[in-house]
């Protein structure tokens, strides 16, 4: 299948054909045609597998069919996301697809000074991407409304809900017109979602992409056993092999991350840390030095890095090992992106034991153990609870007798029309800031590149 097959427009095709995309991702195929239509949507799919795409381009051909905003200057589509990367990275989507198009869009935040985002405001845009504290700030304060919204799309909703926006969210969604066309997207359907979805969709066309297990599938794993005062000069030593051009480092701290970026710097390689604490303005240059092969490494939060889509990302390092396995199928599904090959290498000391075998239970993988490398500890697995151990334990692992551990979830059909949105099943928990995320992959064909963001 191609875009065109999709019955895009030309000025949308122009568009994707100087990005490069050639083929629609799973997701696009299934939600295109229905958000065309002007049918609801429930989608579960996660950033990474073409979502931004699936519902963007769809978008920009409704509103520039749909000529002129009535009344003038009315706001006609929002775009309500998580996270401030998550939303430029939006914008930058809609200004791509669209550059053929007349509609106009802007991005809003907080962490930044308003008045810029209110003249854009006032000048008139179709399209708002936003962050549901700087909309609600603004709408406030009488400078903004959208009782006018024809289309209002809420993207990861899952993450809403762990960042304590979901009454935010409930807020807004009062202010809007209830004849409107909705656009669900979630990485996840935890019951606060499955009520949110059932109360805001009307007959929702459900679209959903390959399962998490299936995206660790795709790349390359190893992991690396190493005592916890070892890591850093390890990641020095594997950054000194040329191969690796850019690698995404996560650490579980914002204090981590500022070590181990200024420790990359002292050893003459070029880094820079992303995190919550950082000015909005010193996160975006960083993103933008990385995608533009300024810097080596990026090191990163999971919550700095959500919405984080590089293009030919070769390398994700796991200095620390997150506590959730969901998470990490996350990180490592930010390589190895449309058909490319990507590498995802993870340092795990005596106490992230535990933490590897969920992952390996998870994506039902065993991941091979680099031992060819200066700071090898000689640890062995844990065994796989109810299932075929992996190797005998050699060396105890703190709290590893006493922990619990979930059973991963089986995947889901592929797609299906109209369903009971509550018929989803899933988790939204978060712990320690780790994500909950069901990783979807792109399982995308051929082509150059497949749809994007």
């Amino acid at each position: 299948m191609t875009f065109s097959d999709l019955n895009l427009i030309e000025p949308l095709l122009q568009a994707l054909h100087e990005e490069g995309y050639t083929q629609p991702t799973p997701i696009q195929e299934q939600a295109i045609p229905p958000v065309l239509n002007g049918d609801d949507i429930l989608g579960c799919a996660q950033t990474g597998t073409g979502k931004t795409a699936a519902f963007s381009l769809p978008l920009l051909q409704r509103l520039h069919e749909a000529g002129p905003a009535h009344p003038a200057k009315a706001i006609r589509a929002l775009i309500l996301t998580p996270t401030r990367e998550l939303a430029l990275q939006i914008g930058e989507s809609i200004a791509a697809y669209g550059r053929y198009t007349n509609i106009k869009h802007t991005v809003i935040f907080g962490g930044v000074g308003q008045t810029p985002q209110v003249e854009q405001i006032r000048r008139g845009v179709d399209i708002l991407v936003a962050t549901p504290g700087r909309l609600l700030d603004l709408m406030n304060q009488g400078l903004l409304s959208i009782k006018h919204l024809e289309t209002f799309i809420l993207d990861e909703a899952d993450r809403m809900l762990d960042m304590g926006f979901i009454h935010d969210v409930r807020k807004v969604i009062a202010q809007i017109p209830a004849k409107r066309q909705t656009l669900l997207f979630s990485a996840t359907m935890p019951q606060e979602i499955q009520k949110l979805s059932s109360s805001i969709l009307h007959e929702p066309v459900y679209v959903e992409v390959t399962p998490v297990s299936s995206t660790a599938e795709k790349i390359a794993q190893k992991v690396y056993f190493v005592d916890k005062m070892a890591k850093r000069a390890l990641l020095r030593h594997l950054l000194q092999d040329g191969d690796i051009t850019r690698a995404l480092v996560f650490s579980r701290t914002k204090h981590g991350a500022d070590r181990i970026a200024k420790d990359l710097a002292k050893a003459g390689i070029s880094a820079q840390a992303i995190h919550g604490d950082k000015a909005q303005s010193t996160r975006v240059k960083a993103l933008t030095q990385f995608k533009n092969n300024e810097l080596r490494a990026l090191v990163a939060t999971d919550i700095a890095a959500r919405g984080i889509d590089v293009d030919d990302l070769t390398h994700v390092i796991n200095i620390d090992l997150p506590n959730e396995p969901e998470t990490y199928v996350h990180r490592i599904g930010r390589t190895g992106r449309a058909g490319a090959e990507g590498l995802a290498l993870s340092f795990c000391d005596d106490t992230e034991l535990p933490y590897l075998r969920d992952i390996e239970r998870l994506t039902k993988q065993t991941i091979e153990v680099e031992t060819d490398q200066p700071f090898h500890a000689d640890y062995k697995k844990l065994p796989l609870t109810g299932g075929k151990s992996t190797d005998k334990i050699a060396k105890a692992s703190n709290g590893g007798g006493n922990r619990s551990f979930r059973q991963p979830q089986a995947g889901r059909p592929q797609s299906s029309r109209k369903p009971n949105p509550s018929g989803s099943g899933g988790s939204g928990n978060a712990s320690g800031g780790g994500n909950r995320d069901r990783r979807s992959g792109s399982g995308n064909g051929g082509g150059r590149r497949s749809g994007g963001r």
